[in-house]
This record gives structure tokens, sequence and C-alpha cells, in this order.
């Protein structure tokens, strides 16, 4: 196969990360005789410092033009502590999401048995966890209109969704619920919020094309504290714009490391892949950013484009990493790998997982022992 991917590094760790996520696409194409293409592009932070725009309009048209997208962090420090910046790195985000339309945001989240014990949660509770959450991403509270008094001293953020914006989403969920345990569980407010009463009037009517998948429901307070109690229980999460920005990152707990979860962003006529880590800026340069969450990013990737067999050889890698403790500071705090030379494993365990050896001595030098 033939792909066309749009690479926007981003701010902060976001270059390092996806260096070593390319370096494992290239390691499939490889392997797979598949040819993947790159296009790099600004966006965030180091757009506004070369172009004064967060997303450029050259970025934008590289995205436009893409099959798919790969995206790596965004932000700074220099903007997030001036709260009267007028231009801000998210804007770019933000803005791209909506030029492109990319509607739904999909995290999965997995336990690894290796690091179980990372996690600050007891064990036995999320042992075994797998869900997904699917997140609106172009609607509700950050896209409404703000208003600010003229002497400061009041502020507005309009919340609105439509039942189109709604519709698809919810059709999304209801289908990735049918192929996994046939359970959705509806997040909302719909005790206080005329949105969320919007949302359980269409989610419910939606239900009735989806016989087999079990439908329940859960106020987002209950909800979030549902995921610290008994995560396993959950299968697919349906929610609006803020509540799934909350809930995703607070799941992030629960797997050890917010360095281990990837993202999908799907749109009509396009898809974009990112990890939802923050640009940690103060890991940029070191060679200590965890890239494991962008490298699960690339193979969603591949999953949406139906390389079921090379995503599952990417995550595969990453399990045996893990097993192996081959992981960055975040994991690993006594005997840590760079981010390069975790890239470097994964690349090498995709192209010869039968015979390859690794030597600690040896990958800390860059180099892997071929047996």
């Amino acid at each position: 196969m033939n792909l066309n991917i749009a690479l926007l590094p981003g701010d902060g760790i976001g270059p390092e990360v996806i260096q070593q996520a390319v370096k494992v696409l290239d390691a499939i194409a490889e392997k797979y005789n598949h040819t993947f293409e790159y296009k790099k592009a600004s966006v965030g932070a180091i757009a506004i410092e070369e172009t004064g725009d967060p997303l450029p309009s050259e970025t934008l048209q590289i995205c436009a033009d893409a099959d798919a997208i790969l995206f790596g962090a965004i932000g700074d420090p220099k903007y997030d502590n001036n709260p009267n910046a007028k231009v801000r790195p998210e804007q770019g985000l933000l803005k791209l999401r909506k030029s492109l339309g990319l509607f739904a945001n999909i995290r999965p989240l997995t336990t690894y048995d290796a690091l179980i014990h990372k996690s600050n949660l007891k064990a036995e509770v999320i042992k075994d966890t797998n869900f997904v959450i699917y997140r609106e991403l172009t609607s509700g509270i950050y896209f409404g209109e703000k208003h600010t008094s003229d002497d400061g001293n009041e502020a507005s953020d309009t919340c609105k969704y439509t039942v189109e914006e709604i519709d698809r989403i919810a059709h999304l969920a209801f289908k990735a619920a049918q192929v996994r345990r046939k359970k959705l569980t509806l997040v909302d407010k719909a005790n206080v919020l005329e949105t969320s009463r919007l949302w359980r009037k269409r989610v419910t009517e939606i239900a009735k094309n989806y016989p087999n998948v079990n439908l329940e429901y859960l106020f987002v307070d209950n909800a979030a504290m549902q995921l610290i109690l008994n995560p396993k229980q959950f299968d697919v999460i349906l929610t609006e714009n803020m509540f799934g920005d909350i809930l995703s990152d607070e799941a992030s707990v629960i797997s050890g490391s917010i360095g281990l979860l990837a993202s999908a962003s799907i749109g009509i006529h396009t898809a974009m892949f990112e990890p939802i880590h923050g640009s940690y800026p103060q890991a940029k340069g070191k060679n200590i950013a965890n890239p494991l969450a962008a490298i699960l990013s690339a193979a969603m990737l591949l999953d949406h484009f139906e390389l079921f067999e090379e995503s599952e050889e990417i995550r595969t890698a990453v399990e045996k990493s893990i097993e192996l403790n081959i992981t960055t500071p975040d994991l690993n705090s006594t005997n840590h790998f760079s981010t390069t030379n975790v890239g470097n494993f994964l690349s090498d365990f995709i192209l010869d997982d039968e015979n390859t050896f690794y030597n600690k001595n040896n990958i800390d030098l860059g180099q892997s022992t071929i047996i």
C-alpha cells in the first residue's frame, strides 16, 4: 500500500517521539512491502515563532492533501504562563480539527501486566482493563461563542450541540461496541444540562439500531469516580468534548503512564493520529521522552487503513519492550533507555523478531546484536 502521511511534530518532545514513530513505520513498510511517504509541516508554538500563525495555511493544505496525519505534541510555557496571549499554540490544533472535520476522538486504554505496579491504583482493580473512549471533538463548549465583558469582571463560554454532531459519533461508538464486548456507556450531565439531555435523547433513539449492544448511562461525576473504582466495567464510553477531554486524561493513571496512550481523530475525509500526552517541555532535547504513545498512534493509523497484521506487529513489539523493561525513565527509573534506543529496539524487533537478542550495553550504544 502507498500512503502519504503528513507529519506534524509540533512542540516540546513532539519531534523526538514522532521520529521514533516514523522509524517503526519504516520498519513495517520494509517488512510488508509498503511505501510510506512523509511531508513535514509546522504547527503550534513553533509555527507561531516562524509565521505568527499556530496553523499556517501551508500546513493545513499539506494535511488536507495527505491520506493521514501523524501529530506529535503542542504547547509551550511561554504561552501557558501568559493569560494575556492572544495567539496560542492550542488554537492551531483546534482549528486543524475543525477545518478537517475531525469530529471523533478515539482513545483506547489497556493495561500491561508488567506495568500494573506503576499505577497508583490497586493491581486487582485495574488488571485486564480494556476500554475505549469516543469523544466528540469539534463542537461543545470548546468551540462555542466566548465572551469577556469590557471591564473584565464577567466571562462566558457557550456549549452547543446539533443532532447531526451527536448522531455521527454515536453511530461510530455503537459500531465499535458491536465488535468488542457489546456494551456502551453514555457519559453526560443530563440532570443539569440541556445539551446532555439532547445527547441522551439521540443516543437512546440510535440504540434501537444496535439491539445487540447494551446501553447504559452515567452522569459525568459518577463516571469519573467509577473509572477509578472499577475501570473493568467499561467497554465503549461515549461522551461530549469537554467531558471526554477530562475523563481520558484521568484514565491515564490506570495504565501507569500517560506516555502509553494513543489516540485517533476521525473525520469524513481524513484522520489524524496522536499521543494524548502534552509537549513536556522539561524533557525537550534530553532524549528521555516515552515514544510508545506516538508509536501506538502509528499502529492506529495502520488500523484505519485495515492493515491489521501490521498494526498488531507494532503492538507486539511494544509489549515486548515493556516485558523486557526496554523503556524510558517514566516506566524504568533505575535502568532506563533513551527515546532513540526504544525506537531502535522496536524497529529491529519488527524486522527480525525471531532472531534478535538485545544486550543492554549494545542498546546503550545504539546497536542491536542479532544472533
